[in-house]
């Protein structure tokens, strides 16, 4: 198998997987694997940690934070068609973030404030630099508690608003850092959803459908799962931490995803499958391209994958990458952040200068590699209250790179 992989490290790459399923800690999972138009994919265990149905490649996932690379897909066809551009101020479609104020300091009062320099734009929103967002080094502080008290966030048992009182709600809270100043986890991608929708005139989803999903023949991709389709989403699981205990964090019948939500959050709301995301990052690897249609342009893939922040705005992501090593379990130290997804800028581990992709809290992992031509996708059905996911994801990348054959 010239230019893909070779047999033995394909071999490698169950064995090592197998090893994971068969220690008990991780209940199933698919792994695909492409390169060149060689397609290699994995399923072992079963849909449920106690047995149940097997695995299946046509499995489907929530893909937590992972849902961020693809969803962002929709603000880059909106560049594209000079719909929005990147240094607009967005206050015409979101008027709610008009006139910000912003903290004295991260750890101040919400009424501590002082005016925003300047107003916020497409650019800060779509490169999670607007001014707020999760910052897992200021968990406890009055801005951060606010976050979660609103409902802004995915946080069980607070439900998400549906989107104009999601707006009304982040329209109320002070920013924690001036507009550009420092990258923010999460809060941006869900607010670019808000943006798409409200610059298209359509639902979120119905623009991702019509101009992402469908035309990428990503049928298994959206915001909830259809009830014809509900026998195929595992049970999710966050193991106790002190115990490993499986908890479900949520059943597929009667669930979180069982039936369309109020919000559809970009920054971690979609269910999908292996091939489907395959087909997403094979297009981005290809410019843009998916079996000779166009769907983006080369120019808005390349800044899509690509390192988009300085190193003042980067701060943060370098900080939690080697400062909460514990915390992340070696999640996150790619070094930069693209639109929507990490781009790596050094080389920290077995892949290379340029690979972009992210992984998603629920235990699912996607990365294209444009230096070697390579997507590789892992998803299973276990939280990160414990390390056995992110131990897998990095096991399985560390054995794809092995298994190229040059």
């Amino acid at each position: 198998m010239s230019n893909g992989f070779s047999v033995a490290g394909l071999r490698r790459v169950r064995e090592v997987l197998a090893r994971h399923v068969d220690s008990g800690k991780i209940p199933g999972l698919v792994a695909l694997v492409s390169r060149n138009g060689q397609t290699h994919v994995e399923t072992l265990g079963t849909m449920r940690h106690d047995g149940g149905a097997p695995m299946r490649r046509d499995t489907i996932f929530r893909m937590a934070s992972t849902s961020k690379p693809v969803s962002i897909a929709a603000a880059a066809v909106l560049l594209d068609e000079c719909r929005l551009r990147l240094d607009d101020v967005v206050d015409p479609w979101l008027p709610e973030l008009a006139d910000r104020q912003v903290l004295t300091s991260p750890g101040a009062d919400l009424d501590d404030t002082v005016p925003a320099r300047r107003p916020i734009t497409v650019r800060d929103v779509l490169t999670c630099t607007f001014g707020l967002g999760m910052d897992f080094t200021a968990l406890g502080k009055p801005i951060m508690n606010a976050i979660f008290e609103q409902g802004l966030t995915p946080n069980l048992p607070v439900e998400v608003p549906e989107q104009d009182e999601w707006m009304r709600r982040l329209g109320e809270l002070p920013l924690m850092y001036q507009p550009g100043e420092q990258w923010q986890y999460h809060l941006g991608s869900d607010l670019t959803g808000v943006l798409v929708s409200r610059v298209t005139g359509q639902p979120f989803e119905d623009f991702l459908r019509e101009r992402i999903f469908e035309p990428l023949g990503m049928t298994d991709t959206g915001f909830h799962v259809p009830a014809e389709k509900i026998d195929r989403l595992p049970t999710l699981y966050a193991p106790d931490p002190a115990t490993g205990e499986f908890l479900v964090w949520d059943e597929a019948k009667g669930g979180r995803w069982s039936t369309p939500p109020a919000f559809q959050g970009g920054g971690g709301g979609l269910v999908s499958t292996a091939d489907d995301y395959h087909a997403y990052f094979r297009m981005l690897l290809n410019g843009g391209t998916h079996n000779g249609r166009r769907i983006l342009s080369r120019p808005v893939v390349e800044l899509m994958t690509t390192n988009r922040l300085t190193p003042e705005q980067n701060a943060p992501r370098t900080e939690l990458a080697r400062n909460n090593v514990h915390i992340s379990f070696g999640q996150g130290q790619q070094g930069g952040w693209g639109l929507g997804m990490a781009v790596r800028t050094y080389r920290g581990d077995y892949a290379p200068v340029g690979q972009f992709g992210w992984d998603g809290g629920s235990g699912t992992s996607a990365y294209a590699d444009p230096v070697n031509g390579l997507t590789g996708i892992l998803l299973c059905q276990l939280g990160y209250s414990v390390p056995n996911p992110a131990h897998l994801m990095n096991d399985f990348w560390t054995t794809v790179y092995q298994s190229l054959d040059n």
